[in-house]
């Protein structure tokens, strides 16, 4: 769990706040126990309520609108999806000193998957690549554009900005080349489709070594979908990745983006996460250090 202030602008919440919360706005629930849960993420801080719900609430002013979006376009895609998603169960109003919106989900069995230490990493990379390609089927048409469902070119500037804040720390003249190459990839062809946006191990959660769930909906979007490969790098071992590849059926050139998002995302949030979400900077330089493995770098 991230107990350094990841922000400036993040607002201070804890299981006090919940319960304070909880018993203003849904006095059923009063007596339930509340409990922080340790999490890696970046925009919501959650908390177990009793034994079968869980609240979410966003860190600071930039989580908002995700919330909103979770919610409405769940109700949409949770019922065509291969494995469980958050079920919104209420939504919280402000209040108690708490600013924004907040939300009561039904609890999802499961833990996250660690990169390196996967139970049965071969059933998971199918089972992530069914999960990818069922998204990719539900109709698209009226779907929101995904922030990452965009051409790679869009993220040009703050990818090499992020190079060079990890100069003296990482082989930025390799990256530097793996990025190019990912950038002369061709780009979409096909009609804009669904994506998580955000397939991280962090989003996942696992049951006996395969998907039990797939969690945080916030970057849902239509677009380039290439975006939800990034799962081949930030989680399953490389002799996995080809039985992920095929369940999702990408060809080269997507393969490439794929990586190319999975490379900038790692990039990025490397400099910015380093001291204050070290769960988040170690898969960052996990995923680099695959990257580079396989291009034999």
């Amino acid at each position: 769990m991230c107990a350094v202030r990841m922000r400036p602008d993040e607002v201070d919440v804890d299981a006090a706040l919940v319960r304070r919360l909880v018993a203003e706005q849904f006095p059923r629930w009063a007596s339930l126990p509340v409990e922080r849960l340790e999490s890696s993420g970046t925009e919501n801080a959650m908390f177990r309520l009793g034994a079968d719900k869980v609240v979410r609430l966003p860190r600071y002013p930039g989580a908002v609108e995700s919330v909103a979006h979770e919610r409405l376009w769940l109700e949409r895609l949770g019922p065509r999806l291969s494995v469980a998603a958050p079920v919104p169960l209420e939504q919280g109003t402000p209040g108690e000193g708490f600013p924004w919106p907040w939300s009561v989900y039904r609890w999802l069995d499961g833990r996250n998957p660690v990169a390196g230490a996967l139970e049965r990493p071969e059933a998971l990379a199918a089972d992530l690549g069914a999960f990818v390609a069922g998204l990719r089927r539900v109709d698209a048409r009226g779907g929101p554009p995904g922030h990452r469902g965009v051409p790679l070119a869009e993220r040009d500037a703050p990818t090499r900005s992020a190079i060079a804040r990890l100069a003296g720390r990482i082989d930025t003249v390799a990256v530097t080349a793996l990025w190019e190459e990912a950038l002369r990839a061709p780009g979409r062809t096909a009609p804009p489709a669904w994506a998580h946006g955000d397939l991280s191990p962090g989003n996942v959660l696992v049951a006996d070594g395969r998907l039990a769930a797939v969690i945080d909906f916030g970057s849902v979007g239509v677009g380039d979908p290439a975006v939800d490969l990034i799962a081949a790098w930030n989680l399953l071992p490389a002799p996995a990745r080809a039985t992920f590849r095929a369940a999702v059926g990408a060809d080269d050139a997507e393969w490439a983006r794929g990586r190319g998002w999975a490379l900038s995302i790692s990039l990025i949030q490397l400099p910015f996460y380093w001291e204050t979400n070290p769960p988040l900077a170690e898969n960052s330089r996990h995923v680099i250090k695959e990257i580079l493995a396989e291009a034999g770098g």
